[in-house]
């Protein structure tokens, strides 16, 4: 029997970084919000009762990019949402990082103009050991994959 091919086991999703203006910032716990989707446009040509044209419209990025990482002293990400809140916004270029397990970068999200519009402070419990995590909102203007 041939073989079908080299196996290609699927990446780790706790391997991974997010870089904000070429810098590696604090380690992050979480990323949501990699998404991208484009318009349907429905055609029904006239005479054409079997189907509906569906053609491609707009490419839209529907969701924010939403980082969360246990609180430290570094201050980054707070005073760029700060900044943002008194009109000084400074949008800047990013990338999620997916690495394999030998610390071998593998694929690369870019995304692009973004600038922070919501930044969660972390909740606190006295009945709790868990890590103080912030949260920090993302818009940005597209994302490509390198």
């Amino acid at each position: 029997m041939a073989a079908l091919g080299k196996r290609q086991d699927p990446y780790a999703g706790y391997n991974f970084r997010v870089e904000i203006k070429g810098l590696i910032v604090a380690g992050f716990t979480e990323v949501n919000g990699l998404q991208v989707e484009i318009e349907v446009k429905e055609y029904q040509e006239g005479g054409l009762n079997a189907y509906i044209h569906k053609l491609p419209g707009v490419t839209r990025y529907p969701s924010n990019l939403i980082l969360k990482r246990g609180i430290t002293s570094d201050d980054l990400l707070w005073k760029w949402h700060y900044d943002v809140t008194q009109g000084r916004i400074k949008r800047s270029n990013g990338s999620v990082i997916l690495f394999n397990d030998a610390g071998e970068e593998k694929i690369r999200w870019n995304f692009l103009n973004a600038y922070p519009i919501r930044w969660i402070g972390p909740q606190f419990n006295a009945n709790s050991a868990s890590v103080a995590v912030e949260t920090i909102e993302l818009v940005h203007t597209g994302m490509v994959k390198a």
